[in-house]
């Protein structure tokens, strides 16, 4: 693989990969501090899931023979006002890479890129979920009585697959 727009698009969005992944530690941070454990846990596991996707597309790119400086991360934000907000702000977050990897794919596509091509495919269908998901959770968050319903509802409910698919991508030193 020689470097190219999608070679580039991938390296940043290794970067953004891992931007998600603090600012989904930091969300989970918040609602533990709002003594909301399921949403925490909800939002650690969300974090390692992001981490994973980074270290997929590491691994590509070095199975690809292409150079993979990692990138530092933007300041995440901490603070937020009611339950809705940092799940807003997670709904914000996927839909913007979801555009990032529908710009990669149509890059590999003019590229005339076969392997990167089939390699963001499982990346388009991870992003129905991860956004539908969120839609779920944004929407029980702004129809519930209190916080505890929004509790209950993510202990109850299964949303998204966690992070497990036996046709994801390897990740770099393995998923955690």
């Amino acid at each position: 693989m020689t470097k190219s727009k999608f070679s580039d698009l991938l390296l940043l969005q290794i970067g953004n990969e891992f931007a998600a992944s603090q600012q989904y530690i930091a969300v989970a941070v918040w609602f533990a501090n709002q003594d909301l454990p399921q949403l925490a846990k909800y939002f650690y596991r969300q974090s390692v899931e992001e981490r994973n996707h980074a270290m997929m597309m590491v691994q590509y790119m070095v199975d690809r023979g292409v150079s993979v400086p990692i990138p530092g991360v933007p300041a995440v934000r901490n603070d937020f006002t009611a339950v809705t907000d940092p799940l807003a702000l997670a709904l914000k977050q996927e839909k913007e890479v979801t555009r990032s990897i529908e710009s990669l794919f149509r890059a590999a596509r003019a590229e005339d890129d076969a392997l990167g091509e089939q390699f963001m495919l499982w990346f388009l269908k991870e992003q129905v979920e991860e956004v539908a998901s969120m839609t779920t959770l944004l929407n029980i968050a702004e129809r519930a009585e209190n916080s505890f319903d929004i509790e209950n509802f993510v202990a109850r409910e299964t949303i998204g697959n966690g992070g497990r698919d036996a046709g994801a991508p390897e990740a770099a030193g393995g998923s955690l």
